[in-house]
């Protein structure tokens, strides 16, 4: 069986919604300049596919696109949709394909603009309509509200997991203080690609608060004061983001320079009440599946679509916090939903090679009540 091999692993820079830098860069443009940026240097010819998560942009193929505009004609797309896991699941797809023998070289990754994203209408009547709308991920239910992710995800596990706001916030800062800390020691450097924009060339993350304190995260309001004892407020929550990430997935029988292999990986699903903790068994089955042990991992990616998740995948898995988010997360770097997945596994990549090579984990949980998990493993250089 072929080994699936990461070749190229690259991203944007992470923009803030609707006031950032990325604000007027649609997803198409986006696609293209990712898709450009992890196929540099290999042969258009030898590409098989180019798979792209995406989420809520009208229903298009952002990959075939993102292909065609990057100059890759005779490669398809294939979009793929699996919430906040989109990216994650595009590479596992890659691999996947690769490991069976059917495709040799693959581009995989996610796109995501929240700035541009197009409204839907849907038709509730003959002659009504639901405008706005958004299409739920899962029945609605008042544990359980589909389109309230503050309860869904960051309250409903905060509760389960017994994790106190004070908590939260801590993390919150700590993720801020690392991404600030990535920043400027230019950790993310090799990652990512700057793009231009209309409002000029963008090469670094801005969502990060240099400015932020425990006093100030305390000061905040909390999202739904009418619940008692709530404690999710936006400065404990990922941000809404802007942001593309891309990987080239290759066999392992083209010879082609390896940054690292791909080496197992796990999707769950659990009641939508308990989306936040889906991270938990995802990590379970991907690391039995790869074969490895939890304690053997060096570096764990927990994205922080609220707080909440990673502190009860640390208290549930007994991990060592000081390997988890070491250079930020959703709180600080932002959660550009359908390429977070992707940007954690190209942030794993050149983290475990600045350190050397070792094991990485990335993890997260997905709108609907689902996770996912994916085992990387970098070599020493």
């Amino acid at each position: 069986m072929p080994e699936a091999v990461i070749v190229s692993a690259t991203r944007t820079p992470i923009g803030t919604a609707r006031k950032g830098t990325l604000r007027d860069t649609d997803a198409f443009e986006l696609a293209r300049h990712i898709v450009g940026a992890a196929a540099d240097g290999l042969d258009p010819a030898a590409i098989d596919d180019v798979i792209l998560g995406e989420g809520r942009y009208g229903g298009g193929v952002l990959a075939r696109h993102g292909a065609l505009t990057a100059g890759l004609t005779e490669v398809p797309g294939l979009a793929q949709n699996r919430h906040c896991a989109a990216g994650m699941s595009a590479v596992q797809t890659a691999a996947a394909s690769i490991r069976a023998g059917m495709d040799e070289l693959v581009i995989a990754g996610g796109v995501n603009s929240d700035s541009t994203a197009p409204r839907a209408r849907f038709r509730t009547g003959a002659d009504t309509w639901a405008d706005p709308w958004v299409s739920p991920s899962h029945p609605d239910r008042p544990d359980a509200p589909a389109l309230d992710m503050s309860i869904t995800v960051g309250w409903n596990t905060a509760v389960r997991a017994g994790i106190s706001r004070v908590e939260m916030d801590a993390w919150a800062l700590r993720s801020h203080r690392n991404a600030v800390a990535a920043i400027d020691e230019g950790r993310f450097k090799e990652e990512i690609v700057p793009i231009g924009t209309p409002h000029g060339l963008f090469d670094t993350d801005e969502h990060p608060r240099r400015d932020t304190s425990l006093e100030r995260l305390a000061a905040l309001k909390v999202l739904h004061p009418e619940i008692e004892g709530f404690s999710i407020t936006a400065g404990n929550a990922s941000g809404a983001n802007d942001g593309a990430a891309a990987l080239a997935i290759a066999s392992d029988r083209l010879g082609l320079p390896a940054l690292g292999v791909v080496l197992g990986w796990a999707s769950v699903g659990v009641d939508p009440h308990d989306t936040g903790l889906a991270p938990i068994r995802a990590v379970t089955k991907a690391v039995r599946r790869a074969g490895v042990s939890l304690s053997d991992i060096a570096v764990i990616e927990i994205n922080e679509a609220f707080a909440s998740v990673p502190l009860a995948a640390i208290k549930a898995l007994d991990l060592d916090a000081d390997r988890v988010n070491v250079s930020g997360s959703g709180c600080s770097l932002g959660h550009p939903v359908a390429a977070t997945g992707a940007r954690m596994i190209v942030t794993l990549v050149h983290e475990l090679r600045r350190r050397g090579g070792g094991l990485g984990l990335a993890a997260l949980c997905a709108g609907g009540g689902m996770g996912s998990a994916t085992v990387i493993e970098v070599p020493a250089p």
